[in-house]
């Protein structure tokens, strides 16, 4: 687990208009902002981190099965820092509708490939890909989200 936090760049708080160019999270840190996270109670929790030219970070809190989505100019990388999910790739999404330009949500998704992930692993979904995670409702699943914007 230590590897990833040297690998995390980022910093909680506000997105500034020019982020530092390096900053290490502890093992530490993260887990008591998950636990902030967790608190409210909530089937998804999530607090933006930094944004810097081609990609933003997230810390997330997930207790239960969100909605699929996919994006079309953002690549997703997950650094999965506690519990278990099933995360399900590719397929189509059912009931798709657009939340904003370049984002289309659904209610789950047909077909796919599902994979069984947890703590430590490090997930890449590229741009174009439909994704959900599915997470037992109840069994808290916690990581820190690269968006990768692209140019």
């Amino acid at each position: 687990m230590k590897y990833i936090t040297l690998l995390l760049l980022g910093s909680f708080g506000i997105w500034a208009a020019t982020p530092p160019a390096v900053v290490v999270h502890s093992a530490k840190d993260l887990s008591a902002a998950t636990a902030k996270l967790a608190a409210k109670k909530s089937r998804f929790a999530g607090e933006d981190l930094e944004r810097y030219p081609h990609h933003y970070t997230m810390l997330a809190e997930r207790d239960a099965t969100g909605s699929s989505e996919v994006h079309d100019h953002e690549a997703d990388i997950f650094f999965v820092l506690s519990g278990e999910a099933t995360l399900l790739t590719g397929g189509n999404l059912v009931n798709p509708h657009m939340t904003k330009p370049g984002e289309i949500r659904g209610t789950s998704i047909r077909g796919g490939e599902r994979r069984q992930v947890g703590a430590g692993d490090v997930i890449q979904i590229a741009a174009g890909i439909p994704h959900q995670l599915l997470v037992t409702s109840g069994k808290p699943f916690s990581y820190y989200v690269v968006k990768v914007t692209g140019q």
